[in-house]
């Protein structure tokens, strides 16, 4: 008898190791990083991933799996013209990825983590990226907001526009504020009641912001992003260090679990720890949006996922909370803040320890009152020209040495130079 229930325990034993695993999901995003392929797994699987040739295309063997019933696949975009798959003799399943190109590719297996399981990520780097690194001119310019922040902290005061006949014959550089619209692609972000989606309202503001700092005399804006794709948070930092930004805006319009909650909201980063329960919820939150693309935030040991917060990251923060102090002052102006003061989370994308930078949660999505101002073309204007209001405030206050920016505020002032205006503070 004890045999016969060992043997019954063993054959369901096998029975169940030998269950195949089943695809769920099949997500396509191609953008300026790249393109990427995630599959949404029950099960970890053994899978080999090559290339074929004439036509070109690369093909996905997955060992043991099948496919959910009636699960399409998506459409093709960037290199991927199309992608197809099927079942293969042994149980197996093909994914067949049609190629506009040849294309270079890699794959790995991410393990559950949150609220997303087993993935795995078929990726192809963009063909022209080690070309684009190569040709960006400027090395990284926010250590020196850093150094004229060193020098005075004022309080932030607004002013005058720039006089035109001064802003001609001004020399320097341009300042660049990266503007980064939260989430993206694959990615949504929070979606409000009706049915509105985080990432589309923060590339609407974002592309507004940067068309007010652009008319800006001496600034100019880059967006980390112009369009609906993903890109990983790290990435961002690192589009913004490449274009030599001055100064990082990530633009949110998130949600908590409350929804009676609304209004804006600006953060910075924390160097000990979020400043609340809520921000550390809302912080855990928007860091998991990589997860959506199938990357780990421990997957890469660079600058961004082993920083340490050394002097100069607290002397960025310093300027992030006196640049984001202003900008909230400027959004009361719109309309009701979540909140007496700047706010301190742990956000990822506040993690450069060279660019001093901010994250405004322009309303909560949760809410149906915000969602429906979030939806609306004038408020999204109203909301991008606050925080251009706080960040021109901020620059002109203290414009860092070597600007445009720093020659329209040195002449404006009598003409003394940006060192002697800081001297005599």
């Amino acid at each position: 008898m004890f045999l016969c229930v060992f043997l019954s325990l063993g054959f369901a034993a096998a029975a169940h190791a030998a269950a195949p695993a089943e695809v769920g999901d099949v997500r396509l995003w191609s953008g300026p990083e790249g393109t990427r392929l995630v599959l949404d797994l029950s099960a970890p699987v053994r899978h080999e991933v090559f290339s074929l040739e004439n036509p070109d295309r690369i093909v996905v063997d997955l060992q043991n799996t099948q496919l959910a019933m009636r699960k399409a696949m998506p459409d093709g975009q960037g290199p991927v013209r199309s992608v197809r798959s099927g079942p293969q003799d042994g149980g197996g399943l093909r994914i067949v990825l049609d190629l506009a190109s040849r294309q270079s590719v890699k794959s790995f297996m991410v393990a559950p983590e949150g609220a997303a399981g087993h993935r795995l990520v078929v990726e192809m780097p963009p063909v022209a990226a080690a070309a684009a690194a190569s040709t960006a001119p400027q090395p990284p310019l926010g250590q020196q907001v850093l150094t004229a922040g060193a020098a005075a902290m004022s309080q932030v005061a607004s002013s005058a526009p720039p006089v035109k006949s001064i802003a001609a014959t001004a020399k320097g550089r341009d300042l660049v504020i990266a503007i980064d619209a939260g989430h993206g692609g694959q990615d949504p972000g929070a979606i409000g009641r009706g049915g509105t989606r985080e990432k589309e309202v923060n590339l609407a503001i974002a592309r507004r912001l940067a068309k007010a700092i652009d008319a800006e005399e001496g600034m100019r804006a880059v967006l980390t992003r112009d369009g609906d794709y993903f890109i990983s948070l790290r990435g961002r930092i690192r589009k913004a260090r490449e274009a030599g930004a001055d100064m990082f805006i990530s633009v949110h319009a998130d949600a908590v679990l409350d929804r009676n909650v609304s209004g804006s909201s600006v953060y910075v980063l924390s160097l000990r720890g979020a400043s609340d329960e809520a921000s550390r919820w809302l912080a855990e939150r928007e860091n998991a949006a990589d997860l959506m693309g199938g990357v780990s935030l421990d997957d890469k040991n660079d600058v961004l996922a082993s920083v340490l917060l050394d002097v100069t990251q607290k002397e960025a923060v310093s300027n992030s909370v006196e640049a984001a102090d202003a900008v909230l002052t400027s959004l009361r102006r719109v309309g009701h803040v979540h909140g007496s003061r700047v706010r301190h989370a742990g956000f990822v994308v506040l993690k450069s320890p060279d660019i001093p930078s901010m994250l405004v949660e322009t309303a909560f999505i949760s809410n149906a009152g915000d969602e429906r101002k979030l939806r609306d073309a004038a408020y999204q204007q109203r909301v991008a020209e606050a925080i251009h209001a706080g960040v021109r405030g901020f620059f002109y206050d203290k414009p860092p040495p070597g600007t445009k920016l720093a020659a329209i505020v040195a002449a404006r002032r009598g003409g003394a130079t940006p060192a002697q205006t800081l001297a005599e503070r």
